[in-house]
């Protein structure tokens, strides 16, 4: 038999999918996985069934419902000042990672190269080498996770066609600062390269500002935006991606998407266009409750004797397990602990590509979850390590 594509076939199981079957089998309180607890805004949902009953249940526009295409603009242009044209310069993919393929598949060629940072979201690499690209890793170092500016800048090259650009970012929460955009875009347009921007996260920031690399001199016409509705309704199932770009880009992506899954549910597009014209109010309460979550989590932690790391963003808080004398990995200790003490969480190191050169001592909670849930791990965590 003639192998299959040598890049796909030689990923194992993610090790979401891993640990969360070992909590499963265990009975272990999952703070691994990112997803909130719950069902989302109940005014979401109902309004999602009467899409249902009213229809249209048929094909909708490739580029996605323009009701919801002119609110992705009237969107960015209300938080970001981003001036965009829905008709052309807006889409509506079946989730942020469905949109992160489209524009890895519109834009790159055999022998390009992407950097990306790390640590990383886990898709990104697979997706990039499919495509016949080279991945250029540039390492954050905790636990602050400083950009260096020197090895960001050599990352680049001849054959750089595009950035990755994750903020905030999965897993560790970080959000970039201006100071550290402004660079970026200096990079950039210095190599003529694009940007793929994954926001998913946009609207969970705690106490610093989101800024999309978009809103900088000249990165307008260089950048994909990457929203997702999952993430700010709390509804992660619903798999709608919302994606910005300027015409020529879009073009691009819209060729790719129309041959991955061509649409998205047209009731969940017109519930998310619903979500999306609530009033201020809402996003910034979804912000506040998350970080009430994560500093119930973090002040758990540290009691546990968990070193904690800043956290500017995200559903993910990491931690240190140094201080607690643990004699393994961490991929050891996030095995160890869901095991002996009913608590699943995702060992760092799965976010890097080059397992040497990862940290072995940070771990990932997730903390969108309940307060029960949270308070009854730490519980158990204290417990267990007295």
């Amino acid at each position: 038999m003639k192998s299959a594509n040598a890049i796909i076939s030689k990923q194992g199981t993610t090790i979401f999918s891993v640990m969360s079957a070992l909590a499963a089998e265990h009975g272990a309180i999952n703070l691994g996985q990112g997803y909130p607890d719950g069902e989302g805004p109940e005014d979401l949902r109902q309004a999602a069934a009467r899409y249902i009953m009213e229809g249209p249940n048929q094909y909708p526009p490739m580029a996605g419902m323009p009701r919801l295409r002119q609110v992705i603009a009237a969107h960015d242009a209300r938080f970001y000042g981003i001036d965009i044209e829905w008709q052309t310069e807006t889409l509506v993919t079946s989730g942020a990672t469905e949109a992160l393929a489209a524009s890895f598949m519109g834009l790159l060629n055999l022998g390009d190269e992407v950097v990306v940072i790390e640590p990383v979201y886990d898709s990104y690499r697979p997706i990039i080498e499919a495509m016949g690209a080279t991945v250029r890793p540039v390492r954050l170092q905790p636990p602050d996770w400083t950009l260096d500016k020197g090895e960001f800048a050599s990352a680049f090259g001849v054959k750089t066609k595009l950035l990755v650009l994750n903020s905030p970012m999965n897993p560790i929460g970080k959000v970039f600062s201006r100071d550290e955009l402004s660079f970026i875009a200096e990079t950039v347009l210095e190599h003529d390269a694009y940007v793929v921007c994954d926001e998913v996260y946009e609207h969970l920031v705690f106490g610093v500002e989101h800024i999309p690399l978009m809103t900088l001199p000249g990165m307008a016409e260089r950048c994909v935006r990457i929203g997702s509705a999952g993430k700010t309704f709390s509804v992660t199932g619903w798999k709608v991606g919302l994606v910005s770009a300027q015409a020529p880009l879009m073009s691009a992506l819209a060729k790719a998407h129309q041959f991955i899954t061509f649409t998205t549910p047209p009731a969940l597009q017109l519930a998310v266009a619903d979500g999306l014209e609530k009033e201020d109010a809402f996003f910034n309460q979804l912000a506040l409750d998350l970080n009430c979550k994560k500093k119930r989590l973090a002040s758990g932690l540290m009691a546990a004797g968990f070193d904690i790391l800043p956290a500017a963003g995200t559903y993910f808080l990491n931690a240190d397990i140094s201080p607690l004398g643990f004699a393994g990995s961490d991929i050891d200790f996030c095995k160890h602990i869901t095991l002996q003490a009913g608590v699943t969480a995702i060992p760092l190191s799965a976010f890097y590509a080059d397992q040497a050169q990862a940290p072995t001592h940070l771990v990932r909670f997730c903390f969108c979850k309940d307060y029960t849930m949270l308070d009854e791990a730490v519980d158990r965590l204290k417990r267990h390590f007295g």
